[in-house]
């Protein structure tokens, strides 16, 4: 995926959905080239692999895009795990998935959240989910927390990568 630097004057909607596609081009990038053992290699004592991350953040753009802000059903795989008995499922079961698969499910998340953001009328609509107390995020909130969540992730797949291959860098 094309990575482009965010530019360095913009509205808050620009400049935010141009970070976040950075980091998320940025997580793509770091897979190229990688074989399929290398997506479950993990720097111990850590569990996490790559294919953990990718399996990880299309879970969490669609939990934070399509089913809380939009409120719709979760989308399968998600509805049908019971996360109260596999809490890290998506974490785990990444070791069986092709990686083409996983990155493939990851582009058509981040396209839907694209998506969602476009057609919301500002940052400052809140999400159709409420948190146990009945309370709503608006979007700005989760841009940022996707923002967060993603760039991290990218950290995490940098070490992992770097020591694989010796691959750094953006």
């Amino acid at each position: 995926m094309e990575r482009t630097d965010p530019d360095h004057v913009g509205d808050e909607r620009t400049l935010l959905n141009q970070f976040l596609d950075f980091h998320r081009a940025t997580i793509l990038n770091k897979t190229h080239g990688l074989a399929h053992a290398d997506f479950g290699h993990c720097l111990s004592p850590s569990t996490m692999s790559i294919g953990g991350m990718l399996k990880h953040l299309t879970l969490v753009e669609d939990y934070w895009f399509d089913h809380t802000f939009m409120g719709n059903a979760e989308r399968e795989p998600w509805s049908s795990i019971d996360w109260d008995v596999d809490p890290d499922w998506e974490w785990r079961s990444a070791i069986d998935d092709d990686p083409a698969d996983l990155l493939t499910a990851y582009a058509a998340a981040c396209e839907r959240s694209r998506a969602i953001v476009a057609s919301a009328a500002g940052f400052d609509d809140l999400s159709a989910e409420t948190n146990k107390d009945g309370e709503r995020w608006s979007l700005r909130w989760i841009m940022l927390h996707m923002l967060e969540e993603t760039a991290r992730h990218v950290g995490h797949i940098d070490l992992i990568r770097q020591s694989i291959d010796g691959t750094v860098g953006e």
